[in-house]
């Protein structure tokens, strides 16, 4: 016996298979031209500065907020435990740079203790961060 085809079943239905490598395509073409913003994760007040100069390949924040604690990555953390971190995020990106948030409000004693802990780290000259303009 032969078998006799509906031939508006065989219209009705939709093949989507495109659609979803078109969209695949895109979303991964958004994920790797989106550029990733690092913060710190405190909010911090930069003092302001004659001369300041850009530093386009920053990618270690670390900020000293108005309270003297000491924020990496959006955490806080000891003072005595920069370097680590900072040896640590050096192997991942080591390129980068790194760059002081400091607050205004923020101790110069903080400040002092934060900027020879990266230079224990082996960051010779640490940037501090100043408002632009």
């Amino acid at each position: 016996m032969r078998r006799i085809r509906n031939r508006q079943e065989d219209d009705a239905k939709i093949d989507i298979t495109p659609m979803l490598d078109v969209v695949f395509i895109m979303l991964i073409f958004f994920i790797v031209t989106a550029s990733f913003i690092k913060e710190s994760g405190a909010k911090v007040t930069k003092p302001e500065a004659e001369n300041s100069v850009k530093h386009p390949k920053a990618s270690i924040l670390l900020a000293i907020d108005e309270n003297n604690e000491v924020w990496l990555d959006r955490r806080s953390i000891d003072p005595r435990a920069i370097k680590a971190n900072i040896a640590r995020m050096r192997a991942e990106s080591p390129d980068g740079e790194v760059i002081v948030q400091a607050d205004i409000e923020s101790n110069a004693e903080t400040v002092m203790k934060v900027i020879d802990a990266l230079k224990e780290a082996g960051i010779p000259v640490p940037t501090v961060a100043t408002k632009s303009e």
